[in-house]
């Protein structure tokens, strides 16, 4: 690698989550020496950073675990971490189903049901799966159709209807369909139905984080304050921007101070963005104003009794339960309790979303996360408190609306135009491409574009496969 600086351009980047850490270290090993990275939080990490609480329980931002697509992204893990400093599992997950718990994926373990409920969702399954052979849903078609295409009403009734209810604080029908590909497992109904029969062969495991790894101490924002670590003290937290300035290609922190930039990448919502880009026209704030997210309340709950549940996490669509998702976090890691010591210490970690703007009563949710965790067996009857931490995360999750792909389709190409490149969850605000691995191959291929002119192959592939569908997301 030389030495010397491949361009003299600025490059500014905004967010020191995942993306924009990838994004600067990759510059540097590159060679390429102008660039800053300014952080508002005083840590980095961003939506995959952690906390240690007063009582000594470590928390992440919700229920991150590491798994890939990408071998870049497995070799900075190497690079960061000895083998013996990753902890590694299986998945073993669950679904909260009336009195039971069962294995997810749900509509894969239908025999797990009551005899009734289990006869209607495989009586529909299998019309379902008869009509999709001369009926498939559209491209374009909406995340309720789809999921009643797929499943037919009773699974969609027992169980898709109320857990997506419970995530997205959104009707499916004002979804889109297409970001499913790994996100929702498929089924085979020869497999169902074999199943009863107890002649099915077992099957791999499905999805990508059938096994995962986690960092042996810290939380998941171990992996992140290491790589801020190794950027020669180049990393300013504390830095918010205020305004962006692309005419005269300069960003203004909240203390006034002023940053030129030949290049910006923002990593930060896109929605906020667009609301403090000078120039930017009304369709485009506009368009930026229809984009819509999940906000979720993340408690911790720490417990003075031994970890033994040997789940890694549990989902619940039940209305009665705030949380949709319970992590068994001491399981994770021991670390994540004090002292490491799980046989005196539990911790489960709960999220529950929100609106955004909803006026949170911190104390009753903590209370209801709690007494749900005891009501449904997860923690024994009276079991002492140790700890409860609450983090609220305004931006959680980018919801992939119908209308998504129009409203970027009148945004993104603006602020490319201007020198501006939205990156990560919320800047290219596609749930398809949210993971942690997703938002480091963005941030390596936005620094190889701007470095080299090379095209950005996870963007790209990303945005063929919503063209593919006829831009509805």
């Amino acid at each position: 690698m030389s030495a010397q600086p491949l361009s003299s351009e600025r490059i500014v980047i905004v967010g020191a989550g995942p993306c924009g850490l990838a994004c600067a270290d990759e510059l540097k090993r590159l060679g390429h020496r102008a660039w800053t990275l300014l952080e508002a939080a005083p840590v980095p990490g961003g939506l995959a950073s952690s906390v240690l609480d007063p009582a000594g329980f470590t928390w992440d931002l919700g229920g991150h675990v590491v798994f890939s697509h990408f071998g870049e992204f497995d070799r900075l893990l190497a690079e960061l971490f000895d083998a013996d400093e990753l902890l590694h599992h299986d998945r073993s997950s669950y679904i909260r189903y009336r009195d039971r718990w069962v294995p997810y994926p749900f509509q894969q373990h239908l025999h797990h049901l009551p005899a009734d409920d289990a006869e209607a969702c495989v009586h529909d399954l299998l019309h379902a799966c008869q009509r999709r052979r001369t009926h498939p849903p559209a491209a374009d078609a909406d995340f309720a159709t789809w999921l009643h295409a797929m499943y037919g009403p009773g699974l969609v009734e027992r169980f898709f209807g109320p857990y997506n209810a419970k995530v997205w604080r959104m009707p499916p029908e004002r979804m889109a369909s297409s970001w499913v590909a790994d996100r929702v497992a498929p089924v085979d109904a020869g497999q169902v139905l074999a199943a009863f029969s107890g002649t099915a062969r077992p099957a791999n495991r499905w999805g990508p984080n059938a096994t995962f790894a986690f960092p042996a101490r810290g939380g998941t924002g171990a992996i992140w304050r290491r790589l801020a670590a190794r950027l020669d003290g180049r990393l300013r937290t504390g830095a918010r921007v205020v305004a962006v300035d692309p005419a005269a290609r300069t960003v203004t922190l909240g203390d006034g101070e002023r940053i030129g930039f030949d290049h910006l990448v923002a990593t930060g919502p896109l929605d906020r963005l667009a609301a403090i880009t000078a120039g930017a026209p009304d369709t485009v704030r506009s368009a930026a104003g229809r984009l819509r997210h999940t906000t979720v309340a993340m408690v911790g709950l720490g417990y003075r009794a031994p970890t033994t549940d040997e789940r890694s996490w549990l989902y619940v669509p039940h209305p009665d339960v705030p949380f949709y998702r319970a992590t068994n976090f001491s399981k994770y890691a021991p670390a994540n309790v004090p002292g490491a010591d799980t046989q005196a210490y539990s911790a489960w970690m709960t999220e529950t979303s929100l609106l955004p703007g909803t006026r949170l009563h911190s104390p009753r949710l903590i209370r209801a996360c709690d007494q749900a965790l005891r009501r449904h067996g997860l923690v024994p009857d009276h079991a002492p408190l140790a700890s409860t931490h609450l983090e609220l995360i305004e931006y959680a999750y980018p919801i992939p609306t119908r209308d998504r792909d129009a409203a970027l389709a009148e945004v993104v190409p603006w602020m490319e135009a201007h020198g501006i490149y939205p990156r990560g969850r919320f800047g290219t605000w596609r749930y398809e491409i949210g993971n942690m691995d997703h938002a480091v191959k963005m941030g390596l291929d936005i620094a190889r574009r701007l470095v080299h002119g090379s095209a950005e192959e996870l963007l790209t592939a990303s945005c063929t496969a919503a063209a593919a569908t006829g831009g509805r997301g």
